[in-house]
């Protein structure tokens, strides 16, 4: 008996330490494999420069982000997870906030809603400020892409208004059009962690639910100061960000802005290319609006995979979707890619319009990069890299590449299309970024090394497709 008890003992010996070893080897080999991707990754974005007084303009509006972990904030207030979400244009009350913020929390969603209760904004954000791990910073998509583009080297003309206090957190350097504030528009971002608890439902991501109560922006109050230096500013490239602030927002003057804008777009000169960075859009009517004014005008379109959904149920079935896949198939994201390129590219070259050029898709696992061969858009291999890149330095908010940090959720093959006996790619981390040509155009899609450490997830998406736009220029 005595025996057996000691033969049973070592071959549970046995098998504790040869899982210990095969777990060490397994580690061994996926560091490795990081260290190779994340060398094969920065080669990539080094082998190209920003070209010297590359000129940027970018459009409109800028806002004070307040940062708080959404569940510290709740927590704070004593709300409790309501019993079903529901989604909501407008946000009236705490109560529809709540049930609004699961919506898009269960699903891991980025989203971005107007609250019309003024007094109840007031509140969340002085007590956001409050809180020990809150923190501040200049928002909005155009003051974010405008600093990152200025801190890879263009020179940069922002579009916007603002209070003097908040033009300090600008890069010195940029020129930026617009009145200064009194006071700035506030935009509240609640966020969240993977694995995150709320009542019954758990985050599938690490991602972010925004809320404003905005007047100049939605306004777009700084548009006719920026078309003014615009037209001296000799531009090479035009962004365009910002225009779900005008989402659901109550006022007659709506649609006259948006046709304000849709004819500086229109009138601005052939060689300065367009691009339109996509956002959280619900309302229907809004999207219209951007079909007519903003899209036709476009030569480059930024998005996530959130976003593409959105535009690619628009344009395919005359609806917008509203949540996507959190971990989407690279497969899937290209046939979307691809269904809108091809119907946008087709747009005729009359009235100003342009047929569309470059998409940019980044989602939290690759990037995802289609150009137009022979365009004008250069260097995309590198373009995909850099956004890959940047990726990880923004959430992890770390300018080196720490692969300790880093973890791949990108497979290890993938399908270029979910058609039938369509090409598979398999991953090769000596060479990550994966490129083909199809038709009359070309395709790159390169892995994020995923930060494992979230510091931040406001701003990702514009900066990631500045750092992809950069190189492209």
């Amino acid at each position: 008996m005595a025996t057996a008890l000691k033969v049973g003992s070592v071959i549970s010996l046995a098998i504790v330490l040869a899982a210990y070893y095969y777990k060490k080897n397994v580690d061994s080999e996926l560091r490795d494999q990081l260290m190779k991707i994340s060398q094969s990754l920065l080669k990539a974005e080094q082998k190209y420069q920003v070209a010297p007084k590359t000129r940027v303009a970018i459009g409109l509006g800028a806002c004070l982000d307040v940062f708080v972990d959404s569940m510290e904030l709740f927590e704070t207030f004593g709300f409790e997870p309501p019993e079903s979400p529901k989604h909501y244009d407008i946000i009236e009350s705490s109560d529809e906030l709540l049930k609004v913020y699961t919506y898009f929390f269960r699903h891991g969603a980025a989203g971005e809603r107007y609250i019309s209760d003024r007094e109840t904004f007031r509140k969340l954000v002085e007590v956001a400020r409050e809180l020990p791990d809150s923190r501040l910073a200049i928002g909005g998509n155009a003051a974010v892409i405008a600093n990152r583009l200025a801190l890879e080297g263009c020179d940069v003309l922002l579009g916007a208004s603002m209070s003097e206090d908040l033009k300090k957190d600008l890069k010195e350097d940029i020129q930026l059009s617009g009145d200064f504030l009194k006071e700035d528009d506030v935009h509240l971002l609640m966020e969240f962690k993977s694995g995150d608890k709320w009542g019954k439902y758990t985050a599938p991501r690490a991602n972010r639910f925004i809320i404003h109560n905005d007047q100049a922006n939605p306004m777009l109050h700084s548009l006719e100061a920026f078309q003014e230096q615009l037209s001296g500013f000799q531009a090479q490239l035009l962004v365009i960000g910002g225009l779900q602030m005008m989402d659901s927002f109550p006022s007659n003057k709506r649609v006259d802005r948006i046709k304000a804008l849709g004819k500086m777009l229109k009138n601005t000169p052939e060689e300065t290319r367009i691009h339109f960075e996509m956002a959280s859009f619900a309302e229907e009517k809004m999207m219209s609006y951007l079909m007519d004014q903003v899209l036709p005008y476009s030569d480059s379109l930024g998005m996530n995979e959130q976003e593409l959904a959105n535009l690619h149920s628009l344009l395919n079935y005359g609806n917008i979707t509203l949540v996507s896949d959190a971990y989407p198939r690279v497969a899937t994201v290209l046939d979307q890619m691809r269904m809108i390129y091809n119907l946008l590219n087709k747009t005729p070259k009359v009235n100003g319009k342009r047929p569309l050029t470059r998409i940019h898709t980044h989602t939290l696992a690759f990037q995802a990069i289609l150009t137009e061969k022979n365009s004008a858009w250069k260097n995309t291999m590198a373009a995909a890299a850099k956004a890959s890149l940047t990726a990880f330095r923004h959430v992890c908010k770390s300018p080196q590449i720490d692969t300790a940090r880093a973890r791949l959720i990108m497979d290890d093959s993938f399908s270029t299309s979910r058609q039938e006996g369509s090409k598979r790619i398999l991953f090769r981390p000596e060479r990550p970024v994966s490129c083909w040509d199809e038709g009359n155009y070309e395709i790159c899609v390169s892995p994020v090394l995923v930060c494992t450490e979230v510091i931040q997830t406001g701003g990702g998406g514009d900066n990631v497709s500045s750092a992809g736009l950069v190189l492209q220029i």
